[in-house]
């Protein structure tokens, strides 16, 4: 009876080696075509920079060949080692590490059948230039009788002062929220001379500037930011002050160079010298920057979309963005026409009802609603939750499983679950429907994540706002169109006309090449092409497929420009492959970009 229980508990360990074994037979005898062999015709190998310097998938065992020829033996997975392995539903997981000439790297794969179905290698570390941590950690004080009269405040405060005077930074980050702030302790921790800059007085104001009551619709074990968890009583959903002052607290404790209260205004790049020129405005004082790379920082989203509705001009009213929403308390007692269904929709018109106001929501088009429970329970907890953590899956090891899942096939692993949601919650569904509210599942039923990384809209995770709508609290007109406002009112285009003091457009944004457009140039812009998106030919994500987010992260069809952002986990987990890119260049290393993504779209 033992030897039968230990025999089938090490039975995934033991098969995972002997495909390991058999995959470096190959590898290291340089035979491609061995190591094909070990793949499933129907395989996926996803490399995040270890052999390609890219974010990249190669899917189908042609496509594995053609990317291990182009980029030599050098970059292959050598010196695997499993770390770990389980088998559910007739399919091995392995955990493994691996080097390379240039990286150490982790991986994951999935085995059906004896063969490799997906594979993930990713770089964790450059060999030659492994942060100073642990061991590697400086010294920090000066002893002896002949120290240095500065101390570390002085040199700090120096240090900041200096750029574009006495040094120029070799990246320039443009955007300080939480995306820039944690990629630049990505690259301070890899000793690259970067300088992160905002329009902001203070980091974290891009939080505090928000409507009054909102939190994170995301889970703390979601949203940890680079090297620095939030503390083990951090509350689940955080107010958006106290992630504020969380970004400026780190900002300070990871001695970033941070320039505050600074609006780029201008770019452009000297092929020649091979270095930017950006035209900063730094609390009323011009200042010029020549970094080598420069980075948009701006979220994933690019610049509001703000349509002209026919007689805006004559509405006595307010009319403003949803990012220009400054909470629901001026508006007690008023009328408020909320035009949009997603996310930002949804709390604003809670938020004016909490206030005391008429509130009344537009739904132009069908929106994917999840409760957050449902979601934590089905989608995020397996991952990110407390029970994760419990059972050894911390942040960083959840961020690589998910990675590990390609975009191609994403869905078959969320689609189970939102079917779970939709019977379990079938109650909530229909009392929504009932209300009129037009809802959906996605293109494919396979729910909210897919939605975000095609179109980065379309959803609402709820917590709270759906009951109001349910309840005719929020008021809701569906499907509805604007044909135009008068003094007083919206008009829609069946006639209906809705009295008005505030007119909210929950419009949503366009592509983030829309940032690079009005920093450096249109052309600039179009020659990045669309920012975000797989190319999946579902609505708002227009093929042709990439298997990848477009131009996030990774290199683009402009020189030396670059993209980063997505939610606190993408911002976290990506920031540590774009910072080693820019490492790797500092240092004048060889990075050969294996299929640069071409560009498609201009917006």
């Amino acid at each position: 009876m033992t030897d039968t229980a230990t025999q089938t508990d090490t039975q995934p360990l033991d098969d995972a080696r002997a495909w390991t074994e058999q995959l470096q037979t190959a590898l290291d005898a340089g035979d491609v075509d061995a190591a094909l062999e070990q793949f499933a015709d129907d395989c996926f190998w996803r490399d995040l920079i270890s052999m390609t310097w890219n974010l990249h998938t190669a899917e189908g065992k042609d496509a594995v060949g053609a990317m291990l020829r182009e980029v030599g033996q050098g970059a292959w997975p050598r010196s695997i080692e499993v770390t770990g392995a389980d088998e559910a539903d007739g399919e091995t997981t392995l955990d493994f590490t691996f080097e390379n000439d240039t990286f150490n790297g982790k991986g994951i794969a999935r085995l059906r059948d004896g063969r490799c179905w997906t594979f993930l290698t990713s770089a964790q570390e450059l060999k030659d230039h492994p942060e100073p941590k642990g061991r590697r950690r400086i010294f920090g004080a000066e002893h002896g009788v002949n120290v240095s009269k500065d101390n570390w405040l002085d040199r700090r405060k120096a240090r900041v002062a200096s750029f574009g005077k006495d040094e120029q930074p070799y990246v320039l980050v443009v955007g300080g929220g939480q995306g820039g702030i944690g990629l630049g302790a990505r690259l301070k921790r890899l000793g690259v001379n970067a300088l992160v800059v905002d329009r902001y007085p203070r980091p974290g104001d891009q939080w505090r500037s928000r409507y009054h009551s909102l939190c994170l619709h995301d889970p703390v074990w979601y949203d940890h930011l680079p090297y620095l968890p939030f503390p083990d009583d951090w509350p689940v959903f955080s107010p958006k002050d106290k992630i504020a002052d969380w970004l400026e607290s780190y900002v300070k404790i990871m001695e970033l160079d941070y320039w505050s209260s600074t609006e780029a205004k201008s770019a452009q790049f000297d092929e020649e010298s091979g270095t930017w020129e950006v035209r900063v405005d730094r609390d009323g004082e011009e200042i010029v920057l020549r970094p080598t790379h420069l980075v948009m920082a701006t979220g994933m989203s690019g610049l509001p979309n703000q349509p002209e509705i026919p007689g805006q001009e004559r509405f006595k009213g307010d009319v403003h963005h949803s990012s220009k929403h400054p909470g629901g308390g001026p508006y007690r007692g008023k009328k408020a026409v909320v035009i949009g269904s997603n996310n930002s929709a949804h709390d604003i018109c809670a938020d004016l009802w909490e206030n005391g106001a008429d509130v009344t929501m537009l739904q132009r088009s069908t929106t994917h609603i999840v409760r957050s429970d449902s979601l934590m329970e089905h989608v995020l907890g397996p991952l990110y939750s407390e029970d994760a953590v419990e059972s050894g899956v911390d942040h960083e090891t959840a961020d690589l499983i998910f990675a590990s899942i390609p975009y191609q096939v994403l869905n078959e692993f969320q689609k189970p679950a939102f079917d779970a949601i939709r019977e379990q919650d079938k109650e909530f569904y229909d009392r929504l429907e009932k209300a009129g509210f037009m809802l959906d599942f996605g293109a494919d039923d396979s729910g909210l994540f897919l939605k975000y990384l095609r179109r980065g809209s379309g959803y609402y995770i709820d917590i709270g706002a759906s009951d109001l709508i349910a309840s005719g609290d929020i008021k809701l007109v569906a499907p509805a169109e604007v044909k135009e406002l008068t003094q007083d009112a919206v008009v829609l285009t069946d006639g209906t006309e809705l009295p008005a003091d505030l007119v909210v457009l929950a419009t949503g944004y366009g592509s983030m090449n829309g940032w690079a457009a009005q920093l450096i140039d249109q052309d600039t812009a179009d020659r990045v092409g669309k920012v975000w998106g797989l190319g999946s030919d579902t609505p708002k994500d227009p093929g042709p497929w990439e298997g990848e987010l477009r131009n996030m992260w990774k290199p683009t069809q402009v020189s030396n420009l670059w993209f980063h952002g997505g939610n606190l986990h993408q911002s976290r987990h990506y920031s540590k492959y774009l910072a080693m890119q820019l490492k790797a260049r500092q240092e004048g290393m060889d990075t050969p970009v294996y299929a640069l993504a071409e560009s498609h779209h201009t917006g």
